[in-house]
Formats: C-alpha cells, structure tokens, sequence
C-alpha cells in the first residue's frame, strides 16, 4: 500500500484551486489521511501560498478564510494526517542532497524525510510517493529511486495504479 508524502506546492492546490487541483482532491477523496503525511514547515509554505493568492486577488478575503479553516481542519489539526517534525539530524542528513541535486533547503529537507519514511515502509512491502508540482524536487526524487505524483501533468489512470489498494477498499 502506498503513502502519500506531500510538497506545499502540490497540498496548496487543495486548498487554493489552480492547474492540478481535481487530482489532488480526487486524492484526499480515495485515501486515508492516516496514509498522508507532510513537514510541519510545509504547512507554514501553504498558509503562504494562500496569503500570496489573497494578496494578488486570485482568492478573495472571504475564500481565503474559508481555504485555512479547511487546511486546519484536514491537516494541521486533524489527528490522522501524519505532520513530520524536524530535526536538527534531518536538517544535517539533508545537506548532500542541495548540491547533489541543486535543491533549496527546504525541499533537500523533504527530499531527506522521504527517503527515511521509505526504508522504513519498503521492507513491509509498503511504498511512499512524493506528490509535488515542482519539477526540481521531482526530478530529484525520482533519481533517488522514489515514486512521485505531479498533479499538474499526470493523469487519473496513473493516479488510480498508485492508490488501487485503497480504491479496493469500501
């Protein structure tokens, strides 16, 4: 069964409509939220993505608010999705990967997070996919050997292959 690990850039689009959302909506309908997981910081970088699109006007004051009272409900304070703390070994351990692959911190760190989530699942028979819509950290999690999921340009068949488990199960 897959896991999904999410990017801001892609968890955003949930909550803040643009190019990807029905995918990433069609996502949190057929998984669990106890099968999701993201960075604490990355809920910080969507709350400012809603800010920069209030801002702008792409979302008007009464959307915004009603977008982070639903981003709190789904992911911040729901029990179930799975909020991953940073460590300072994390923070260390994520280092080689900004010059390996030309990162920014922040996505080395959920490059690096990943990776440990994946030795621990894999020998259960288990996987973990990335879902992001920024092509550096794509690119650089499929060179470690990961799964991803880009809901701006992939498709609902593809999708659906990677959550069949779930789209089993009543």
């Amino acid at each position: 069964m897959n896991a999904f690990y999410w990017d801001a850039s892609a968890l955003a689009k949930r909550y803040a409509p643009e190019l990807g959302t029905s995918l990433v909506n069609y996502l949190f309908a057929y998984v669990a939220l106890d099968k999701m997981m993201c960075l604490v910081i990355s809920t910080g970088e969507v709350i400012s993505v809603l800010v920069r699109r209030k801002n702008d006007n792409r979302i008007n004051a009464d959307d915004f608010s009603q977008a982070l009272e639903n981003f709190r409900a789904e992911v911040i304070d729901a029990a179930a999705f799975n909020l991953v703390s940073i460590e300072d070994a994390l923070v260390l351990a994520s280092h080689p990967l900004i010059a390996r692959h030309s990162l920014n911190a922040t996505d080395a760190l959920v490059l690096r997070s990943i990776l440990d989530t994946a030795s621990i699942v894999r020998p259960a028979g288990n996987d973990i996919v990335l879902v992001a819509s920024d092509r550096r950290l794509l690119r650089a999690a499929r060179a470690e050997g990961l799964q991803t999921f880009n809901p701006e340009v992939e498709t609902q068949a593809y999708l659906d292959a990677l959550i069949q488990t779930d789209l089993e199960t009543p």
